[in-house]
């Protein structure tokens, strides 16, 4: 095992006393090392040219602008905090990425594609991500304990920024979750892996997504953080007030919820247009 340079194990220190998710850790970790093998230099050596050079190449590859501005954090991080250079985050500037609306599934398309899930593990997981609006980091992390059937809630122990928060329990997904408890039963995590004190790896939901998907013969790229949009989509539509949603979904800004009324279908043909307030004569009476 290779031995940790004293400016790794430095960075993972920083990380950790921040309370960074062990993902983002390691997501940070190996965005730097790969900025230091490009130049063949250590990243101390580096500086704010070496990182607009490295973006320039990364753009002209074609990177993806989420994947770009999870660089932008590594960097920005290891500037600021590890090395303790004030002015050098601010001069490296987050990527502007195009704002895309997310893919929302009907409620029919909803039903079509868990019943297509073969196996009943990740038929139960990718249920209950969508029942309660969860990311695939969330589901697979759940435990039994953090089912309480009294209070009618699913606690996320650990959502992003590793923020605890409360979701309501459905009462069919209680239902679901019993019947799965029986079958499976599960000891420590509720979606345990190989090892049963280890959860399911998110790539495992990721691939039932593509089998479920292509089974059930939509056309809609679906994943968990699309049924994720689809629980806000429909939440909205039946009237639930947005700022619940908010809290629902973990997210710290309002502004992030919203964009669900850009793609809520009742609510956009049910908004009155201006023009049914004219009276006005555009073709000829017949």
């Amino acid at each position: 095992m290779a031995e940790i340079s004293p400016l790794r194990r430095r960075m993972i220190e920083d990380m950790t006393v921040r309370n960074l998710s062990p993902a983002t850790q390691q997501s940070y970790i190996h965005a730097v090392a790969k900025f230091s093998r490009y130049f063949g230099h250590s990243p101390d050596r580096l500086g704010v040219e070496d990182v607009r050079a490295y973006r320039v190449h990364l753009i002209s590859k074609g990177l993806s602008w989420a994947s770009l501005n999870q660089i932008v954090c590594a960097l920005r991080f290891f500037y600021g905090v590890t090395l303790g250079c004030d002015t050098i985050p601010e001069r490296i500037a987050y990527a502007r990425a195009p704002r895309k609306l997310p893919c929302v599934l009907s409620a029919d398309e909803v039903v079509r594609f868990l019943e297509a899930v073969s196996s009943l593990k990740a038929r139960v997981a990718l249920t209950t991500a969508y029942a309660a609006g969860l990311r695939v980091s969330e589901v697979i992390g759940l435990k039994a304990a953090d089912i309480d059937s009294d209070r009618m809630v699913i606690r996320i122990e650990r959502g992003k920024g590793g923020k605890e928060r409360y979701v309501m329990l459905s009462e069919q997904l209680l239902g679901i979750l019993r019947s799965y408890w029986r079958l499976a039963r599960p000891e420590s995590f509720l979606f345990p892996g190989r090892d049963k004190d280890k959860p399911i790896e998110q790539t495992v939901l990721h691939a039932a997504c593509r089998s479920a998907r292509a089974a059930a013969g939509i056309d809609k790229r679906v994943s968990v953080h699309v049924l994720r949009h689809s629980f806000a989509t429909h939440l909205l539509e039946s009237g639930v007030d947005i700022r619940i949603i908010q809290v629902l979904l973990g997210h710290e800004h309002l502004s992030t919820t919203a964009r669900y009324t850009q793609v809520s279908t009742h609510l956009i043909s049910g908004t009155k247009s201006p023009l049914d307030n004219l009276s006005l004569e555009v073709t000829p009476p017949e």
